[in-house]
């Protein structure tokens, strides 16, 4: 969560540093808006991915999934 401040920094000296031309101050905070949807998204999907595998996890609390008996070798199933 530390790179959204610091892309939103960038962002403010590109402008500031390009003197108003009207395609930068559309431009750059365009792109800063890009960058930072896409590390919080990741980061939000990372844990969420990570929370779910802790969940499944045999071992860790959480309850793993049981698999349907299969018949033993020889025999088929009624």
């Amino acid at each position: 969560m530390i790179s959204n401040p610091a892309i939103a920094r960038g962002a403010i000296f590109g402008v500031r540093r390009l003197d108003g031309d009207r395609t930068v101050i559309v431009g750059v905070p365009a792109a800063a808006f890009i960058a930072v949807r896409s590390m919080t998204t990741a980061y939000l999907g990372i844990r969420a991915v990570s929370g779910t595998a802790r969940s499944i996890a045999p071992g860790k609390g959480g309850t793993p999934r049981q698999q349907a008996p299969t018949a033993p070798p020889g025999r088929r199933a009624p």
